[in-house]
């Protein structure tokens, strides 16, 4: 017995080395290893032939460690109802500012791969909510196809030309409720078209059917109640007054806002409203669409010009008098 405990020492005993210990390790990893062959025996030949093509494959768990992977993303776990939902929190809630745009944008490239499920989002909020809603929406839009095409992420860009049409519709309808977002439509529309994401001819057939739909203020969807179509002659005037006092402060609100989101954005636009195209020629295109037609009272306005020019010509740079003989020259007074 005393052989065998100055041989082999156990437990936390002062002779127990990390040497022998690791010793001890490998001799029982063996013993495990020489049970393998009978193990593969007693397996199917199809399992053994996966087995051998994974050869650092090993029947234990892998510690947390193992199986962290450092290029792991929060969007490729997250919950797609839950993604849903906070994207369609950020579209209610957008307004005049930058800031809120820029974050919605970003979120949804962030979650790219669930990019048509949002695209889905968007267009059920644009038929969903009020006016200014949809109008914050459609500036919204102008904003994030620029941050997809600058993170190249084109398929957002391809459905958004795919149901522009139905994106109009829904923000300014043909029932007259969406009048006042028609110039909105026109001035997304047209920096679409200036960023080349629309073509010239789908803008201008776009704008034929807005012209259709423009329509007075009045007609706009502000001046009415939001469920204006209700038959409410049965119910009584107490139940009614209130109904209607509500929908007009709730009217009166949107009014403030929309007139407070139009000013920022108005500053905005003075910002941006040098800025040219890096096209080619696209300056002197600016100009010549700037331009009016050349007609009949142009060729009268600028033959006016012309005779006005000649007589201020005239009246501004007379003549010199020749230079009399040399006898006859005044110098100083004097004639000579």
């Amino acid at each position: 017995m005393e052989a065998n405990s100055e041989d082999t020492p156990v437990g936390n005993s002062p002779a127990a080395t990390p040497a022998s210990a690791w010793a001890i390790h490998h001799s029982s990893f063996d013993s495990q290893q020489e049970h393998r062959p009978d193990l593969i025996n007693d397996l199917s030949p199809g399992i053994v032939s996966e087995l051998d093509s994974y050869p650092d494959a090993s029947p234990q768990s892998q510690s947390p460690e193992a199986e962290y992977d450092g290029n792991w993303d929060s969007a490729e776990m997250a919950d797609p109802f839950e993604v849903r939902m906070r994207f369609t929190a950020q579209l209610q809630h957008l307004n005049a500012s930058v800031t809120s745009a820029q974050k919605a944008a970003q979120y949804a490239l962030k979650y790219k791969d669930m990019d048509e499920d949002l695209h889905s989002c968007i267009l059920e909020q644009l038929e969903r909510n009020n006016m200014n809603t949809r109008a914050n929406i459609m500036y919204f839009i102008e904003h994030f196809l620029e941050m997809a095409q600058k993170e190249k992420h084109i398929d957002y860009v391809r459905m958004m030309q795919r149901d522009i049409i139905r994106i109009v519709d829904a923000v300014a309808p043909d029932d007259g409720s969406g009048a006042a977002n028609v110039k909105v439509v026109r001035r997304v529309l047209r920096g679409l078209q200036q960023k080349d994401f629309l073509e010239g001819r789908t803008v201008d057939e776009i704008e034929e059917v807005l012209k259709e739909r423009e329509t007075s203020a009045h007609d706009a969807g502000l001046s009415s109640p939001v469920n204006g179509d209700v038959e409410m002659g049965d119910a009584p005037p107490a139940q009614s007054l209130p109904t209607n006092g509500r929908a007009l402060r709730l009217e009166k609100r949107q009014i403030e806002q929309r007139i407070e989101e139009d000013r920022e954005r108005h500053k905005r636009l003075r910002e941006n409203i040098w800025a040219i195209g890096a096209q080619d020629n696209a300056e002197v295109d600016k100009i010549w669409e700037e331009t009016s037609d050349f007609g009949d009272d142009d060729h009268i306005l600028a033959e006016e010009e012309f005779t006005e020019f000649t007589q201020a010509m005239q009246h501004s740079c007379p003549p010199k008098p020749p230079a009399g003989p040399a006898s006859t020259r005044i110098v100083n007074g004097k004639k000579r």
